[in-house]
């Protein structure tokens, strides 16, 4: 697959507002000062990953699923090289792969009485959910080597 200059460009300015935006959720969610750019990384590289994997033909659950492992691996190597908890990286890091507007149109349509459609769009917004805890279970299962 080769990206056109387009699609380049439009992946750039989503890497920095994707960044832009979990670093606005770190500074709501008081983290560190000094975790703050490492915060921003983790979020643009898991939207990056997203987007690639969307633009390759993959739907939302299984991009959400592949995203969230590098941007898993990535939490736990700034955890421990930053000596913070991993919790600091991973919930601002995520922001940006929560399916927020599936749960608002879900619930829109349950409002509108548009059962259907918000059966459709509840399933589809739970296996994504589903896909970020599998996907960070998966990561965070793996132990860590000891230290001698």
């Amino acid at each position: 697959m080769s990206l056109t200059a387009a699609q380049l460009s439009e992946l750039t300015a989503q890497f920095f507002l994707a960044g832009l935006g979990t670093l606005s959720f770190a500074i709501l969610f008081a983290c560190p000062r000094r975790c703050l750019p490492y915060c921003a990384l983790v979020g643009a590289v898991g939207w990056l990953w997203y987007e690639l994997l969307t633009l390759l033909g993959a739907d939302a659950a299984t991009a959400s699923l592949l995203a969230v492992i590098p941007l898993t691996i990535l939490t736990r190597v700034f955890a421990i090289t930053q000596k913070t908890p991993v919790t600091v990286f991973l919930l601002t890091g995520i922001f940006p792969l929560v399916p927020g507007a599936g749960i608002y149109y879900t619930a829109y349509y349950f409002i509108q009485n548009e059962n259907a459609l918000a059966l459709a769009k509840g399933i589809s917004t739970f296996k994504i959910a589903v896909a970020l805890a599998i996907g960070i279970s998966l990561v965070l299962c793996v132990p860590l080597p000891k230290r001698k």
